[in-house]
């Protein structure tokens, strides 16, 4: 089987263990195949931004992270800035040149990785993560995305007739974001769990055709702030901390029948992470704007944990899709009167909706058949 790099691009959002698990759960799937897994992180926007002890401390995170999924051994840097990579961080490490040696496929997370990166590599694949946003950067040409030999999307119309959206001038195939099963067993939730979900609250403002649209999942949750007054379950909010946030939209909602939590304290570890979505009755969640107006059929890397684990997902509609079901195990609304009868549906039948859940994510999800298919694409 062939040596695979990645380039996921975490080692500077330490505390986020739901950013970490959008990886690991390919890397993972890649280790499950056969392949020798190469972990290539580009420390030059870490150290840009942080001084060389905090940067190392944030690189010795990941790698003792990586070390708990038998992965420790996995973790390469590179400077994509073309610098040698601070002997503070480097140690014993593969470097970009030795990374790129062994790898058969480098798959690319990073958009705008240098064309003097990819050009090391035998075989390159894009993957994007962020469907409809890519590609208006790639046809605007706000972002420089280098040649690659092939290109993958999580977004199902990508490329279709039924995108909203330009493809950015290449040929997208679909890949739905893996799960790695194995990691993701079903446990029966415990007694009074919430239904959750775990958000970057804050984000930025997008233009999508000519207008300025908020894209903040912020202003994606507030159209629902009244729903748990309309359920007989929990509803929770672990979201990205800061005083403001807290002590203003974070009271907002709790008076309005939500817990909020701190995300970073809550799952800012792969385990908490993990645990924390098992530890729910199932998943609620808005999408941002941009995901609803482009109709890019996204859904979640988390989402699919959620799935994984026998929890049904109650998630805002983006989009037709051939494989996201509206009402059976994931259902999809588009406003606050279809989430409250989704949540009815679900608790009407939990065991059934539960058992759903784990078998769309078997049936769609599974890591394993997805990277087998990426593979036979990019290297046949």
């Amino acid at each position: 089987m062939p040596t695979v790099c990645i380039s996921p691009g975490t080692a500077d959002y330490p505390q986020a263990g739901g950013h970490q698990w959008a990886y690991l759960n390919w890397a993972l799937s890649l280790r499950a195949v056969g392949c020798r897994v190469i972990w290539l992180e580009d420390v030059g926007g870490l150290l840009a931004s942080r001084p060389v002890e905090q940067a190392a401390a944030d690189v010795a995170t990941l790698a003792a992270r990586l070390e708990r999924w038998g992965l420790g051994a996995a973790l390469a840097l590179a400077d994509f800035r073309g610098c040698p990579v601070e002997p503070a961080l480097a140690g014993d490490r593969l470097d970009l040149d030795a990374a790129a040696e062994v790898s058969d496929l480098l798959m690319n997370f990073t958009y705008e990785a240098p064309r003097s990166v990819m050009s090391r590599f035998r075989r390159t694949a894009l993957v994007d993560l962020d469907p409809g946003l890519l590609q208006i950067g790639m046809d605007t040409r706000d972002l420089h995305v280098a040649e690659h030999d092939a290109y993958f999307t999580i977004g199902e119309t990508v490329g279709t007739p039924q995108a909203r959206f330009p493809d950015g001038g290449v040929r997208w195939q679909h890949a739905p974001p893996p799960v790695f099963l194995g990691a993701w067993e079903p446990l029966p939730p415990p007694a009074g769990a919430a239904y959750t979900t775990v958000t970057n609250w804050w984000g930025e403002y997008v233009v999508l055709d000519g207008q300025i649209v908020d894209n903040e999942k912020r202003s994606a949750f507030l159209p629902l702030l009244d729903l748990p007054a309309r359920v007989p379950v929990r509803l929770e909010l672990a979201l990205t901390p800061d005083e403001h946030t807290m002590a203003t939209d974070g009271r907002l909602f709790t008076e309005h029948g939500w817990t909020v939590r701190d995300a970073w304290q809550t799952c800012g570890t792969l385990e908490a992470y993990r645990d924390y979505v098992r530890r729910s009755r199932g998943e609620l969640s808005a999408a941002k704007a941009s995901c609803r107006i482009l109709a890019n059929a996204w859904v979640s890397d988390r989402t699919v944990c959620y799935l994984a684990s026998g929890r049904p997902a109650v998630v805002e509609h983006t989009g037709p899709s051939r494989i996201l079901p509206d009402a059976d195990g994931l259902f999809r609304f588009r406003d606050v009167e279809e989430a409250a009868a989704a949540i009815d549906a679900i608790e009407a039948d939990p065991d059934r909706h539960s058992r759903r859940a784990r078998e769309l994510a078997e049936e769609h999800f599974d890591g394993e058949r997805i990277v087998r298919g990426v593979l036979e694409r990019v290297l046949a």
